[in-house]
């Protein structure tokens, strides 16, 4: 079995089966990210039970090889058990709530992997609960949406005892391409956190300069284009470029919960007295778009709100552009 190291490229991470000693394991949600993170491991040969609130998204995934769980009880036997959940209150309920995995009398998992973004908070106390059953946790939020762990490159972020991060690494290598194990406690949270304020940031500062080179004459497709060629390119620009081409808002993160990562992250600042100038006007132009009757569509629909700011009417284009995942569209 290939060794992990704090920050590393997973060698695991491959869609045939993996080699190391077989784990049943449990998950909780099959949203827009948790149903192919599931899949992955299915996929991959591991023993997978799945239970979602709405039972069909947990049904696609049998035909990958997935079980489904008829309750979150189910699972309470299952040697490691992800949560991939909307929110802290999701996460609350799903693990110390009414059914909750922590709340029967029978056994625990041994291990609790929670790839949500939640607060601090909610993370040091899902951890204790957990301790207090006997259940190690790991705080394991991700960076990517659906089509980046399609394409095998999801990234994880880690806190919590090292040791069991390594026991569950070849399991992150089935889902992802690398993971960074950054220390005890909670503060694979914070990087988390800090990690999806800049997400915003950039989002907002594409839309901007998309829109001053379209005012200016040039096609979305060709500023784009020269934009991830430049060093100025990222995975994130490459990925959100046919959207920005086409106007598809298809969500794949709303609005909302960019917001909830912003109130987040700024009350962090505002505890660890960091001034975020920056940060804190980008919380106010995605509440404008959340405001504005935006909120269920993607986040990248901050384009057409700057679109608008400018007296710009956006288009569609037809041209043939590249997400950097493996395919065209």
């Amino acid at each position: 079995m290939p060794q992990y190291v704090r920050s590393n490229r997973l060698q695991g991470a491959r869609m045939s089966p993996i080699p190391f000693p077989p784990l049943r394991v449990g998950w909780i949600g099959a949203g827009r990210m948790g149903a192919p993170m599931a899949r992955r491991l299915a996929q991959a040969g591991v023993d997978v039970a799945v239970w979602n609130r709405t039972r069909s998204k947990a049904e696609a995934l049998v035909a990958d090889g997935a079980e489904v769980a008829e309750s979150i009880g189910d699972l309470a036997d299952r040697d490691v058990v992800f949560t991939m959940v909307s929110s802290s209150e999701d996460l609350e309920q799903v693990l110390v709530g009414e059914g909750g995995l922590l709340t029967a009398g029978g056994p625990v998992p041994a291990i609790i992997v929670d790839c949500s973004t939640v607060s601090t908070e909610t993370s040091a106390a899902m951890r204790a609960a957990a301790q207090q059953r006997g259940s190690e946790f790991l705080a394991s939020p991700v960076s990517g949406n659906g089509k980046v762990v399609a394409s095998g490159k999801l990234s994880f972020v880690v806190s919590g005892s090292e040791e069991v991060y390594n026991r569950v690494a070849p399991l992150l290598g089935a889902i992802g391409r690398s993971a960074s194990y950054v220390g005890e406690g909670e503060a694979a949270r914070l990087v988390k956190i800090c990690h999806n304020l800049l997400l915003g940031v950039v989002a907002q500062s594409l839309a901007e300069i998309t829109v001053l080179a379209e005012k200016g004459g040039v096609s979305r497709a060709a500023f784009l284009r020269f934009l991830n060629d430049s060093v100025m390119g990222s995975t994130f620009t490459r990925y959100k470029t046919p959207a920005l081409v086409k106007l598809d808002y298809t969500p794949t993160f709303t609005p909302v919960l960019l917001r909830k990562d912003f109130d987040l992250g700024l009350r962090a600042a505002a505890e660890l007295g960091v001034s975020m100038p920056v940060a804190a006007l980008t919380q106010q132009l995605v509440q404008a778009t959340i405001g504005g009757g935006r909120s269920e569509e993607d986040f990248s629909v901050l384009l057409d709100q700057m679109a608008v700011a400018a007296g710009l009417e956006l288009k569609p284009e037809a041209a043939e552009v590249d997400d950097g995942l493996g395919s065209h569209t």
